[in-house]
């Protein structure tokens, strides 16, 4: 496991100074830009990579220029293995965890009689595994009163014709956060989940026809394509205090779409 670090600074006055976060999949795409705007709030990111160390790179330094410290680390989030050495380090170069964003997820989709158990397996090891992995290996180290927040996707509510075992693997992470609010509300740790519509990250809008682009835009009430610093700064209110009294939802942030 490799890691990379800088200095963390003072951040007095900032929602969430002298807070630590750690952003699964925070190397890119909505997993950097929620990484870059804890940061910006005063927060100390650790963020895991999978295999882009140099993605993983450009966001430290780009915190580090907000004057707040950052790490990251190469780590498979459905390992146990690897996520309990994450949280060994985290404990050992940070010293806590009282945010923690369940945002690495793959995304894999074909019709149903072109799909098979392999197809299965690469999208709830990460999607679902990864997040109970990385939940269970981290809530020892969670400060009471912390914060779970759970990446979905709008698809988990709607029909999204040859997505069916991605659109299961995030329906399966809205029941985790409904139940897992519950079950440590005693320790007044809130757990939600933010459901994106579609969002102009890069691998999307290389993958994305221009027609289907111009669809999305179409049946979206705010005529546009969500850009991930908007799914970010639903993150950033959920972790903060001002989301104290929040717990146990899945919040849209899709910009209204119709699917």
């Amino acid at each position: 496991m490799n890691a990379v670090q800088t200095k963390n600074e003072t951040t007095a006055g900032k929602k969430l100074a002298g807070k630590v976060a750690l952003v699964t999949g925070g190397s890119r795409g909505i997993g950097a830009a929620i990484a870059l705007r804890l940061a910006e709030e005063g927060a100390t990111v650790a963020l895991t990579y999978n295999s882009n160390k140099g993605k993983a790179d450009e966001v430290v330094a780009q915190i580090a220029k907000l004057g707040t410290g950052a790490i990251a680390f190469k780590s498979d989030v459905a390992s146990a293995k690897d996520n309990q050495i994450l949280i060994d380090e985290i404990e050992r170069t940070i010293g806590k965890i009282d945010i923690l964003v369940n945002n690495a997820g793959v995304w894999d989709a074909a019709p149903i009689d072109q799909i098979d158990l392999d197809h299965y397996a690469r999208v709830f090891d990460t999607n679902v595994k990864g997040v109970i992995a990385t939940t269970i290996a981290a809530l020892p180290k969670i400060k009471n009163g912390g914060r779970i927040i759970n990446i979905s996707s709008v698809a988990a509510e709607g029909v999204m014709q040859t997505a069916s075992v991605y659109s299961a693997s995030k329906a399966a992470l809205n029941t985790l956060t409904r139940i897992w609010a519950q079950e440590l509300g005693a320790r007044q740790i809130t757990v939600n989940g933010v459901a994106p519509g579609t969002t102009a990250t890069d691998m999307l809008l290389q993958a994305l026809p221009e027609e289907v682009k111009k669809e999305f835009i179409a049946k979206t009430a705010l005529g546009r394509l969500a850009e991930p610093a908007d799914i970010a700064n639903v993150v950033a209110f959920l972790a903060s205090d001002d989301g104290a009294w929040v717990t146990g939802q899945t919040i849209r942030a899709d910009g209204g779409i119709v699917n």
